[in-house]
């Protein structure tokens, strides 16, 4: 039982309307986010600060993970692992690709590459590890 893009939209909007990141698409196999990227995205350097691309990885995981099994909001992170591997730009939108890498009944994992927008060059990897809270049994009668 998967949701469509704007299914996912609606609920993104409704649950986390803090969130600047924009669901370009979503499928069973994974996502594409963008973030835009302004002043307050920045930390001294120049750069995009680690707790944006975090923040952008983890929901592009949840995006992917809403894409694949439906709106099951109660799903959340339990690990989370990124590697920083070069300098983001700070006049470019972040895009993170994810794919799913392991859809289980209680646990799924996802891969997020993150770019600045225009380069193909990563700036970051990241690997998230999600709950999936248990569903109802039915019983018959």
């Amino acid at each position: 039982m998967s949701a469509s893009k704007q299914e996912i939209v609606a609920f993104i909007e409704a649950e986390f309307p803090q969130t600047k990141c924009r669901v370009e698409s979503v499928d069973e196999k994974g996502s594409t986010l963008s973030h835009e990227i302004g002043v307050n995205e920045l930390r001294p350097g120049g750069t995009v600060s680690g707790p944006v691309l975090m923040s952008v990885a983890d929901v592009a995981i949840y995006v992917a993970i809403l894409g694949k099994i439906g709106i099951v909001p109660l799903t959340v992170t339990t690990s989370l692992t990124i590697n920083f591997l070069r300098k983001p730009s700070a006049d470019a939108r972040i895009i993170a690709e994810c794919t799913l890498m392991k859809v289980g009944r209680t646990l799924i994992v996802g891969e997020v590459s993150l770019y600045s927008e225009g380069s193909s060059d990563l700036v970051a990897h990241v690997v998230g590890t999600y709950s999936v809270p248990p569903q109802p049994r039915q019983t018959t009668l």
